[in-house]
């Protein structure tokens, strides 16, 4: 079955950027809506940004005006630049992605961002 497969988390300092990036496993496989989610230790799952097959977005305001998401529907993949980071940034970063056909949602394996001097 299809996965979402991340990259580009890593440590990033107070004020600096990182891009992430995540892509689906099979071509052929349509997404309706995408997205980035984020969970530190002890807390829930957020929604960090969402961004439709349109192209229109929604934000987390605790991220506004400093991240951005977009998506290629050719290359079945969603990206999201992270500027201006922040320590409470700090947390696992999960990609997500709704089957327009099979109904149901699909998450990507995580990737650790890390904001710390």
């Amino acid at each position: 079955q299809v996965q979402l497969v991340e990259s580009g988390g890593g440590l990033v300092q107070p004020g600096g950027s990182l891009r992430l990036s995540c892509a689906a496993s099979e071509s052929r496989f349509t997404f309706g809506n995408m997205g980035w989610f984020r969970q530190a230790p002890g807390k829930q799952r957020d929604l960090v940004a969402s961004i439709t097959k349109s192209h229109n977005t929604i934000y987390a305001d605790s991220v506004k005006g400093r991240f951005t998401i977009s998506r290629d529907n050719a290359k079945n993949a969603v990206y999201l630049q992270m500027n201006s980071l922040k320590r409470e940034d700090t947390a696992v970063y999960y990609c997500w992605g709704y089957g327009d056909y099979s109904k149901r949602n699909y998450w990507g394996q995580g990737t650790q961002v890390t904001v710390s001097s």
